[in-house]
């Protein structure tokens, strides 16, 4: 006689809610990393994209590989998200970073401070 739990597969609940928690911690980071960083941090959600993406091809476990996969286009949407969180701000929906505030896209602190 089995248990319960040896009679259903979680995998799709767990790879469910893990997706879930991933594009859902996806969202704060967008909104900080713009805040310090402005556009200019897009090309790391990039690369972190590629790595996991290769290493999604790498990994023989189902569960690791759909949740790096999960992980790869959540970093390449963020991608987007970044250059429309920009246009967030500057409709006032979000706070602009008075450290680096300027009137181009992605000016850095010191460009700023340089008087550029």
């Amino acid at each position: 006689m089995t248990t319960l739990l040896t009679q259903y597969n979680f995998t799709g609940l767990i790879i469910g809610l893990c997706t879930f928690l991933i594009i859902g911690l996806f969202h704060p980071i967008v909104i900080k990393c713009h805040y310090y960083f402005g556009t200019r941090c897009w090309w790391w959600f990039l690369i972190i994209g590629i790595v996991c993406c290769a290493l999604s091809l790498i990994i023989e476990s189902v569960l690791w590989s759909t949740l790096l996969g999960v992980t790869a286009f959540s970093s390449f949407w963020t991608i987007k998200e970044i250059f429309e969180q920009e246009q967030r701000v500057a409709k006032g929906w979000f706070p602009e970073n008075p450290r680096r505030k300027s009137g181009k896209k992605g000016d850095s602190e010191a460009e700023h401070d340089l008087g550029n």
